[in-house]
């Protein structure tokens, strides 16, 4: 019955979150950067990685819910090992701008995770979120184990079932392989340069009207 009652009021929010606004050339580069394919030691915590646009949107997102230990910003699904920003954003590795989440399982489920998945960016729009265009800003699910291959499958079946969009969902869902960390320059961007215009004008609003929308997962301050 939750999921059903909230895919029935998805489709009134998921239109202020779907673009980024512009697009990422103008970000700075930077060669520091370290593979980061994680790990948990706690029975509790568990991974989660999501590709949904620009990964300064989707980590300043994820990094709000409690029960969220850590959010990196980096690459997936692509083939080409320890990729850099300028190769990614030419879309010749085949990686996806994403997210990967550390979380405490006893504290938020993987289901609440991909309920601000499917509600935080437009899952309609194939290679593009708003102003950001190429298959590096694809929406993505990697999953890392059949439990989460099943659950994102079947939301994303009642999604289409209950025909919460206007348009097909594009969504890709595919096994996760490997995970490399963004430059260190990107890793909680939007908390370190709240006064910069793509984050004023962009991040900001998106961040405020997902507080409106899940107060109730917010972690304290």
């Amino acid at each position: 019955m939750y999921l059903k009652f909230q895919l029935a009021i998805l489709l009134i929010f998921v239109i202020g979150f779907s673009a980024c606004g512009q697009s990422n050339k103008n970000k700075k580069t930077s060669t520091k950067k370290e593979n980061n394919k994680m790990t948990t030691d706690s029975k509790n915590l568990d991974i989660a990685t999501f590709g949904g646009g620009c990964f300064w949107c989707t980590e300043a997102i994820f990094q709000e819910l409690k029960g969220v230990q850590s959010v990196t910003s980096g690459y997936s699904g692509g083939a080409k090992p320890n990729p850099t920003y300028e190769q990614v954003c030419s879309g010749a590795t085949g990686h996806a701008e994403c997210t990967q989440i550390v979380y405490d399982a006893t504290a938020i489920t993987y289901d609440e995770l991909l309920e601000v998945f499917w509600k935080t960016h437009d899952p309609t729009t194939l290679n593009q979120q708003g102003a950001d265009h190429g298959t590096q800003y694809r929406s993505v699910i990697f999953y890392h184990n059949e439990k989460q291959k099943e659950r994102a499958e079947y939301y994303k079946a009642e999604l289409t079932k209950q025909a919460v969009y206007p348009n097909p969902i594009v969504t890709e869902i595919t096994g996760f392989t490997h995970f490399y960390a963004a430059e260190n320059y990107h890793q909680d961007y939007y908390n370190q340069n709240k006064s910069q215009g793509y984050c004023n004008f962009v991040i900001t609003p998106k961040v405020e009207k997902f507080r409106k929308v899940f107060k109730d997962k917010l972690r304290k301050e």
